[in-house]
């Protein structure tokens, strides 16, 4: 009889329950192969990542992942890799916009919360150009969008790559016009000094779950984040239209971008 009750219990599990637990635990295993992937960042960059937008010898757009040589992105961005490379700034635009441009440095998440805090009450859509940066900074912008209940937007040509898509993810209505380049790839340490094999191990199990979690509070779903960990530092997942839709990263089909006249 305890064999049939407990039987009859896990068939009343709900269908949903048990797949978000192996979405999960799907997580925690690629936490030990982003492990391997930092080391071998590590050994050949003496602690330094392959991809840092803050770096002037380096691309701040890595190529895209492709079965063959990589490419560059689907459309070249609007901006130049100067402004790109600037720690993030904020300004507040006619009609609520607030555009967050730059890179995510250390401390843009508290700047962030300061913009708001002192011209908030104007800002109605947060609008991206960005090759992302401290995931940290990221999921506290990204928090904090959702609970002033803002919109999120990417415009044509314009970039929110590697973790800016997390900020983005916040937003409660979100916007990416045609040719917005979306991108994301594996997050990996950005500090100076080479990480211990525990010390890499417990960021990647950490990073990964607290992302997954909050994506998922999002909305988003499980796909983004797994292309996002099979994709290495050093190359971008650039996401498509339907991706875009598909993934719910996007609440509406992409827009095209409006023109005067």
């Amino acid at each position: 009889m305890r064999i049939d009750e407990a039987f009859k219990a896990l068939v009343r599990i709900d269908d949903g329950v048990l797949m978000r637990g192996a979405f999960f635990a799907m997580l925690a295993a690629a936490g030990v192969f982003l492990l391997i992937d930092m080391r071998e960042i590590a050994a050949m960059n003496d602690g330094l990542p392959r991809f840092d937008p803050m770096l002037e010898d380096r691309p701040v757009l890595p190529p895209a992942v492709t079965e063959a040589a990589p490419n560059g992105p689907p459309v070249q961005p609007g901006s130049s890799d100067e402004v790109l490379r600037q720690p993030m700034k904020f300004d507040l635009r006619p009609g609520g916009v607030l555009l967050a441009e730059g890179t995510i440095d250390l401390g843009a998440g508290s700047r962030f919360a300061e913009e708001i805090e002192a011209r908030g009450e104007y800002v109605r859509t947060v609008t991206f150009n960005s090759p992302g940066g401290s995931v940290d900074d990221a999921l506290a912008m990204s928090k904090l969008i959702r609970e002033k209940k803002l919109d999120t937007k990417v415009a044509a040509k314009a970039l929110c790559a590697s973790s800016c898509p997390i900020v983005f993810a916040g937003g409660v209505a979100r916007v990416a016009e045609k040719d917005a380049l979306i991108g994301v790839h594996q997050v990996f340490s950005g500090g100076e000094e080479r990480p211990t094999p525990a010390q890499a191990m417990s960021f990647a199990q950490s990073t990964t779950a607290r992302v997954a979690r909050h994506l998922d509070t999002m909305g988003v779903g499980p796909g983004l984040w797994i292309n996002a960990l099979e994709t290495p530092p050093d190359r971008l997942y650039y996401l498509t239209e339907k991706e875009l839709v598909d993934f719910h990263l996007t609440t509406e089909p992409v827009a095209t971008a409006k023109t005067d006249g």
